[in-house]
């Protein structure tokens, strides 16, 4: 009995290890958010959702788990060649997020700007 409940915490564990913040790289960084639309002279390219897993973690709708969406949100619109990020909101904040550790999401329009 004592084995199973150490294997069974021991997994548990290791998944709580698997849930980390998404890190901002180099490309992310040079991507801004702006509340303002992009005139003409900018390219829309696409939407993108940026997402932080937070069920392993415990950690639903915190300040790093919002942190990390939208790192990967950033991470991502740079893939893309964009360098602009408007009309960023997060639907995944709502009431359930505040008693459970749901995941935290962050969408948004990417523009290439000069």
């Amino acid at each position: 009995m004592r084995i199973k409940m150490l294997l069974g915490l021991s997994a548990i564990a290791l998944l709580a290890g698997c849930s980390t913040t998404h890190q901002l790289d180099a490309a992310g960084q040079q991507v801004k958010f702006t509340d303002d639309k992009p005139g003409a002279n900018c390219q829309l390219l696409g939407q993108v959702t940026g997402a932080q897993s937070n069920w392993f973690s415990g950690t639903g709708g915190d300040g790093s788990s919002m942190r990390g969406a939208a790192n990967d949100l950033r991470n991502k619109a740079a893939a893309m060649g964009g360098n602009t990020i408007y009309g960023a909101n997060s639907p995944s904040q709502n009431f359930l997020s505040s008693f459970a550790p749901v995941d935290s999401k962050m969408v948004g329009q990417v523009y290439k700007c000069p």
